[in-house]
């Protein structure tokens, strides 16, 4: 019989809030982090805003000679990492850290070091180029440093799924201790590429919103005016532990991990096919992962990033999955808030609906005006939702088509 798993920590950091509490208050009050980008020169850009982590100082976390071996989403990782431990209390002395794992995601890695180290190179040749490049960017640094500082030998790995990245890493953490192989993991997603080259490059696509002139606006889930997603940054931490190990050392927990889906499309490299196929299938794994019936599932925070395509068709996917309490069921969307963290997006968005599980709140989806057509399920808009949620559910979609789930209930001993 599998283990149960609960969460006994959330670290959060985010376009609108440096830390757990901050991140969740704002999230709350429907407060919006998307602005116009500061951190480059936009000039001749298509797309000119994103959701930018204002204020991190990376010294109030790490030691500054090490700050410039890592690159800003092994950064945002560590910081992350910290307030998880802060909200767990967990701490494991030698005889229990090799029964610790950390499993610690990233879309794209360190993006922001590969275009510095590349004009570096253009401009001054090899010999230039930092010793640091290389571990400074490789996705499973995160993981690595992050073992290094705090000591934990179990597990260590890494996910690049996309933007279902981290909503893998949580699973896969969750299937380790459900079978033994670990006791607690730290785990997560982080990112951090709003350069010219990751702004650019999504904006080829024609990807992403240009409401350059309204940013508080321009991620907008579900409504007819939604033209593409907004880039955000930051990094996500959940503390996962076996329950007797939780119990043992008298933690306070947040709630209990049931379930956990993945599915493939099999269809297409950027789109989902039109009837949802697989996030319906991801969605029915999760549920049936966790045993649970559709009709008791009470909350999804959805992927919704605020495109054409994909916030319909993960409608489709909902109806189809959970039939007639669809209609029933309260589903927002973050992001509408603090952009859309790509490989930080799914532990970011499960941070946030354990909380929203802890404090029986469902978080608002904001700038909804004019729902699109088939776009009419209860999407929470403009304001937080005090409400009674027992079952939660998670959804994260990447490039590649693939998918993952993560459900989460209160705790009941």
């Amino acid at each position: 019989m599998a283990r149960r798993v609960v969460v006994t920590g959330v670290g959060l950091l985010s376009p609108v809030g440096i830390g757990t509490e901050e991140t969740w208050q704002a999230i709350r009050e429907g407060r919006n982090g998307i602005t116009r980008i500061e951190s480059f020169d936009t000039t001749g850009f298509a797309c000119q805003i994103a959701g930018e982590v204002k204020n991190f100082d990376p010294s109030l976390y790490i030691e500054k000679k090490e700050i410039k071996k890592m690159g800003r989403f092994i950064q945002m990782a560590i910081a992350a990492t910290e307030f998880a431990l802060q909200s767990s209390a967990l701490s494991f002395p030698p005889e229990v850290a090799e029964r610790v794992g950390v499993y610690i995601g990233s879309g794209i890695g360190g993006f922001d070091v590969i275009e510095r180290e590349h004009k570096t190179f253009l401009q001054h040749g090899p010999r230039r180029i930092s010793p640091f490049f290389i571990p400074a960017t490789i996705i499973n640094l995160a993981s690595g440093y992050v073992s290094i500082r705090t000591g934990a030998q179990g597990p260590n790995s890494a996910t690049a799924t996309a933007c279902a990245t981290s909503s893998h890493a949580i699973g896969d953490s969750f299937r380790l201790i459900q079978h033994g192989y670990a006791d607690a993991m730290i785990t997560g997603g982080a990112e951090a590429c709003i350069s010219p080259m990751g702004i650019g490059g999504f904006a080829a696509m024609r990807a992403l919103s240009t409401r350059n002139d309204s940013p508080e606006t321009a991620c907008r889930p579900w409504d007819q005016g939604r033209d593409g997603f907004v880039v955000g940054e930051g990094a996500a931490v959940l503390i996962l532990e076996e329950l007797e190990f939780a119990k043992a050392r008298g933690a306070k927990i947040l709630a209990e991990m049931i379930g956990y889906g993945m599915s493939g499309d099999a269809y297409h490299v950027t789109s989902p096919a039109e009837d949802g196929d697989g996030a319906f299938r991801m969605m029915r794994n999760a549920l049936r992962d966790a045993g649970v019936e559709p009709s008791e599932v009470d909350y999804i925070n959805a992927h919704a990033t605020s495109t054409e395509i994909g916030d319909l068709i993960e409608t489709r996917a909902i109806k189809r999955c959970f039939g007639e309490h669809a209609s029933r069921l309260a589903v927002s969307s973050t992001k509408s808030m603090h952009g859309h963290l790509l490989g930080g997006a799914g532990a970011l968005e499960a941070g946030l609906t354990v909380l929203a599980i802890r404090d029986q709140i469902a978080p608002p989806t904001r700038n909804l005006e004019t729902p699109s057509p088939e776009c009419d399920l209860d999407y929470v808009p403009g304001r937080a939702r005090p409400m009674t949620i027992r079952t939660a559910m998670s959804n994260s979609f990447g490039f590649g088509g693939t998918n993952a789930a993560v459900v989460f209930r209160q705790y009941s001993a």
